[in-house]
């Protein structure tokens, strides 16, 4: 993504204020939009170089998403980084896929009483 975004950086010193910056992530030369079409013609390209199965684009998200819930990161965080404003709505869609804890839960709830029980006696 950092090569993409030198490369965007170049056609803006190139084409000054001809380019049109609208901070897309995918854009053509110019700033403008990318034809969707071509973006999915190329996502396409990569998965048969690739030799993984055909997904659509928006899986990408999908994709991004559980990886970064897999490792255990912050369920705010996740949703920041999706732009959605409330995290609930990440953990709707993904609630699923989080990693359980309730070994660790309970383990941990068995350690305080046990620490309270020795105080009190």
């Amino acid at each position: 993504m950092l090569v993409y975004k030198a490369k965007q950086e170049q056609w803006k010193e190139r084409l000054k204020e001809a380019f049109e910056d609208n901070d897309l992530v995918i854009c053509t030369e110019t700033g403008t939009p990318q034809d969707p079409q071509n973006v999915l013609r190329v996502m396409q390209r990569f998965c048969e170089a690739a030799k993984v199965p055909k997904i659509r684009f928006h899986d990408l998200r999908h994709t991004h998403a559980f990886i970064l819930l897999s490792t255990g990161l912050d369920i705010v965080k996740v949703s920041a980084r999706l732009g959605l404003a409330n995290p609930r709505v990440t953990l709707e869609i993904y609630a699923h896929i989080l990693p359980s804890n309730q070994d660790e839960v309970a383990e941990i709830f068995e350690n305080v009483m046990k620490a309270k029980r020795h105080k009190s006696c």
